[in-house]
């Protein structure tokens, strides 16, 4: 069995520069996200914008998958492929990223959307992106896996959502995905004891209708099995006394978006 790699201070900050490059590139994506753009241009923007700071797209390759970035649209939950698709006006877009900087990996995903989407996914963006918040709130030493995968899980189905459980998050360093496993489901106190030196990737993938999924000929895109949209955001944090330390940040995303809208 693969044993949990715990983190050294140094090696934490590290993961925090590989991380804020992630949400520095998913800012980027947010500055040109519209109606009327083919995916691929923004996976190609975002290899190009990685490259030029230093790092390396984690996800290329990275066991065949051919892109730089998740690109997974409405019904789709994770690991769709960019492509010649073009955004619409209503769309619900999924942007997973990780780089390698350093040698060490950083990870998040922000759900976009594109010009007026419906109430419907509105309220699902809404609640997925309450659902990581909580589940960070839980990564704090002392608590354990089952806390955060509770905390994410309650909050989703008190609003009548499914839950993915075929896909999870994961421990974050050396490698993409390392121990332990960060199920977004779970009992209160149980699993894996969170202490000092864990670094995971906390990823609520949350659904409109039915919790199932299934999974594409193209051995890597995942939809709803209604056809309902599905939300997906994700934070790589850090395990620490007292409260989390996140090393990904929502704020370049979340700064361009306001502008947008103040335009």
């Amino acid at each position: 069995m693969p044993k949990i790699h715990y983190k050294s201070v140094e090696e934490i900050e590290l993961i925090r520069e590989s991380s804020l490059l992630v949400s520095k590139t998913l800012g980027e994506i947010a500055k040109v996200i519209r109606p009327g753009i083919k995916t691929i241009e923004l996976d190609k923007l975002a290899e190009t914008f990685i490259r030029d700071s230093g790092g390396v797209p984690a996800f290329l390759n990275y066991h065949g998958f051919p892109y730089s970035l998740c690109i997974s649209m409405n019904d789709q939950v994770v690991h769709g492929f960019p492509g010649q698709h073009v955004l619409t006006e209503g769309d619900v877009v999924s942007v997973d990223c990780g780089v390698i900087l350093n040698k060490y990996f950083g990870d998040s995903a922000f759900t976009f959307a594109i010009g007026e989407i419906s109430d419907t996914a509105k309220n699902l963006m809404r609640v997925t992106r309450e659902c990581l918040d909580l589940g960070v709130e839980k990564a704090v030493a002392g608590m354990r896996i089952g806390d955060i995968g509770y905390a994410v899980q309650e909050h989703a189905e008190k609003h009548g959502y499914g839950v993915v459980k075929e896909l999870v998050g994961h421990g974050v360093g050396l490698e993409l995905h390392e121990k332990p496993e960060v199920p977004n489901y779970g009992k209160r106190g149980a699993g894996v004891k969170l202490e000092e030196g864990m670094v995971i990737a906390i990823e609520p993938m949350i659904n409109a209708g039915k919790a199932r999924v299934k999974f594409w000929d193209d051995g890597w895109t995942v939809s709803t099995i209604d056809g309902k949209p599905s939300a997906h955001y994700e934070h790589t944090v850090a395990i620490r006394k007292g409260q989390p330390d996140i090393l990904s940040t929502f704020s370049y995303v979340d700064n361009v978006l306001k502008e947008k809208n103040n335009n």
